[in-house]
C-alpha cells in the first residue's frame, strides 16, 4: 500500500466520515435545543407551542436517530483514542471499527422497541 493511503476508501474512511457527520448533526441538535429553551424567557407560549410540535411520531423517530448519532460518535471515539494512543491501535482499527458497530447495532436495536412503542401509542392514541 503507497504512503498515505492508509484511509483511502476503506473502513478507516468511512469511520472517520460517520464521526464527522454525527458530530456536526449533534451539535445542530444542541443549537436548536438552546434555541428553544431559550424561548421560554422570550414568551412561555411560544415555548408551549414549540415543545408541543415535539410530540409526535416523526419527532420520535428523529429522537431515535439523535440517539443513534450519539451512541455512533461516542463509541467511535472511544476507539479513535484506542487507535492514537495505544500502540498496537493502528494494527487493530478495522477489527475495533467492527466492534464498534456491533456493540452500536445491537444497542439500537434495544432502543428501538421503546421509540416504536410511544410512536404507535401517538398515532393510535392506546
Amino acid at each position: 500500500m503507497p504512503a498515505g493511503t492508509l484511509y483511502r476508501g476503506r473502513e478507516g474512511m468511512w469511520s472517520w466520515v460517520a464521526h464527522r457527520v454525527t458530530g456536526v448533526l449533534i451539535f445542530f441538535f444542541l443549537f436548536v435545543h438552546v434555541l428553544d429553551t431559550a424561548l421560554v424567557r422570550v414568551s412561555p407560549e411560544a415555548y408551549d407551542e414549540v415543545v408541543a410540535t415535539y410530540k409526535t411520531p416523526l419527532v420520535a423517530l428523529l429522537e431515535y436517530g439523535l440517539v443513534a448519532a450519539i451512541l455512533f460518535h461516542a463509541l467511535n471515539g472511544l476507539r479513535v483514542i484506542a487507535v492514537d494512543f495505544w500502540s498496537k491501535g493502528p494494527r487493530y482499527q478495522k477489527q475495533m471499527l467492527w466492534t464498534v458497530v456491533g456493540i452500536w447495532v445491537v444497542l439500537m436495536v434495544g432502543a428501538l422497541y421503546p421509540v416504536l412503542g410511544h410512536a404507535v401509542r401517538e398515532v393510535f392514541g392506546s
